[in-house]
């Protein structure tokens, strides 16, 4: 049965496809960038076939519909492909069959996306809070800014209370100051309403999943920390070990090392933390590890203090301190249990 190796090069209007049999292009196409239109091309070959994409905007509802109609779907990792793409001449027919040639040499890295369509839903809500939080702050930082310019410090409750806002206004006596301040704090009032409706409806599609309530027993997690890690790990059983998951989120560890001394010994290895992460989870991870080390006693402060006693720098600590709550809510995850002190 023959294999045939599908590179797409996926935009908005318009999808080029290459696809690859025995080491060459045997056929192009392109199609509107629609289910059907590719699905009908997939369905005209006859044999196994794997389909890989980068990812992008489309990729997981891509993946959710046309999973089915091929024996692989790989969504790859843009940067591990940029210095081949970028090589030579580049259009979308060239960039599709440089994705199959990458397809059939295993070189690409794919990146996860969930067939379920709840949990979708449940990311693209909780990816929408965190962006409409972002510009609410914004908006706060340059209504700070604008009262700044003329000499004016805002008081904290006048942020936060209609009631002192309409107050503190009328006192004003610059008129100019006064519009503009009136005009920006339309913009921050339309954020905060849009950050409680996202809130609402991401509450309401978490309560499907148990392990979100369960998490939310562990210090310094609450429902958005514990939401956003479910929504954007998705499976527990996505990574091979542990230290794979800690990269991932932001709190594991790489190793580098290069040359040798004078004497021709290997230079001893760096540890750094990685770069390239899901920076929602690791601000997440980050936020309940900080609020658990400033709770009261629980089992992650007296972790942290031991550390500390120890010798290891505070940030050495914490970082170690996340690492054990990332392996807790995983171990939490596949066994579905609820949290125990006795077991940490």
């Amino acid at each position: 049965m023959a294999t045939y190796y599908i590179g797409a090069d996926v935009h908005s209007n318009n999808t080029e496809l290459a696809i690859e049999k025995r080491g060459r292009i045997v056929a192009r196409y392109s199609v509107p960038t629609s289910v059907s239109a590719i699905s009908t091309v997939l369905n005209s070959l006859q044999g196994k076939k794997i389909f890989a994409m980068e990812e992008g905007p489309m990729a997981g509802w891509l993946y959710r519909n046309l999973s089915e109609k091929v024996e692989e779907f790989i969504v790859s990792e843009p940067r591990r492909n940029k210095l081949i793409s970028c090589e030579g001449d580049r259009d979308d027919r060239i960039d599709s069959g440089k994705l199959a040639a990458l397809l059939r040499g295993n070189f690409l890295k794919a990146v996860h996306h969930t067939s379920d369509s709840n949990r979708a839903h449940l990311k693209h809500w909780i990816n929408l809070y965190h962006d409409r939080v972002r510009d609410a702050v914004r908006n706060i930082n340059k209504i700070r800014a604008c009262c700044r310019m003329h000499g004016l410090a805002i008081p904290r409750k006048v942020l936060r209370n209609n009631i002192h806002r309409h107050g503190w206004l009328s006192g004003l006596d610059n008129p100019v100051l006064k519009a503009q301040l009136q005009m920006l704090w339309i913009g921050f009032d339309a954020t905060k309403e849009q950050v409680a409706m996202t809130k609402r409806e991401f509450s309401l599609l978490a309560r499907r999943y148990p392990i979100i309530k369960h998490w939310r027993k562990l210090p310094g997690v609450g429902l958005i920390r514990a939401a956003t890690i479910f929504a954007y790990l998705d499976t527990p059983w996505r990574f091979k070990n542990r230290a794979k998951l800690h990269k991932y989120c932001g709190v594991g560890l790489v190793r580098m090392t290069s040359g040798a001394d004078k004497k021709g010994k290997p230079k001893p290895a760096r540890l750094k933390l990685p770069w390239a992460v899901n920076r929602r989870i690791k601000n997440a991870v980050i936020g309940a590890t900080t609020s658990a080390i400033n709770q009261k006693a629980n089992v992650f402060k007296d972790y942290y203090e031991r550390m500390l006693s120890n010798g290891i720098i505070p940030s050495n600590a914490k970082h170690s301190v996340a690492r054990k709550m990332v392996s807790t809510m995983s171990a939490m995850w596949k066994t579905d249990s609820k949290f125990d002190e006795k077991l940490f």
